[in-house]
């Protein structure tokens, strides 16, 4: 899953992307408003988290602002600003949730997985697949209570594609959910991790992700995952 955070103290910024990244997310940065803003426009984001104070435009204009141009990507903030009127101002802007400064990490992983599990992004507590299971929380994957040893991307595309099974999904979309603004579009980055996780998991639920071909807007490859079509391009 993919997240952009708008953060404007350098320190705190760094840490979120931190240890974001190390619970499986894909962290996208901003320290200006403005800039923020247009990133959540432009790219499909499964979470904001957004800091009041910024930089050029404020946290609540850009939730405002968001909403209005008809972006429903769940938004929380995350601020200094915890005075009940500013939570309400937050939230009646458009906002999901808000969570004051100082807080607990695991806190704001926990909310940000709540947010997430809203029924339009399809967000169920523990995927699974017959015997296969992948737990968002832990980002722990097993077959038939085995764990798999994934790296995150690895991690990152079967939680997508698990996600998403049933739909076609470009090769685009899942560059921009399991990797960051800064990716080679270019590269073949996402067959080599494609091959990867193949290889790792057992046969029965490899041989499900199935090659097709001439799929998406360009007619590059796709992949197939279970009985059903869930492919990227």
């Amino acid at each position: 899953m993919r997240l952009l955070v708008v953060e404007d103290e350098p320190a705190l910024a760094d840490a979120l992307k931190t240890g974001l990244t190390r619970r499986g997310y894909t962290v996208d940065v901003s320290r200006d408003g403005l800039e923020g803003e247009n990133l959540a426009r432009m790219n499909p984001y499964d979470a904001l988290v957004l800091d009041v104070m910024l930089p050029r435009r404020d946290g609540f204009t850009i939730c405002k602002n968001l909403r209005e141009a008809g972006v429903v990507t769940p938004v929380l903030f995350l601020t200094a600003k915890g005075e009940v009127a500013d939570k309400v101002a937050g939230l009646d802007g458009g906002g999901d949730d808000y969570l004051a400064k100082p807080f607990d990490f695991d806190e704001l992983a926990a909310r940000l997985r709540s947010l997430m599990r809203r029924p339009a992004l399809t967000m169920e507590s523990v995927l699974s697949l017959d015997g296969l299971q992948v737990d968002p929380a832990s980002q722990k994957v097993s077959v038939d209570g085995e764990v798999l040893a994934l790296t995150l991307r690895e991690y990152g595309l079967l939680e997508y594609l698990l996600r998403n099974k049933g739909t076609v999904v470009s090769r685009d979309d899942l560059l921009e959910h399991v990797w960051d603004r800064f990716f080679d579009s270019f590269s073949n980055v996402v067959d080599v991790h494609m091959k990867n996780l193949r290889k790792k998991l057992p046969k029965a639920y490899a041989e499900r992700i199935a090659t097709v071909w001439g799929k998406g807007i360009d007619h590059s490859t796709s992949w197939a995952f279970g009985g059903s079509r869930c492919c990227s391009t």
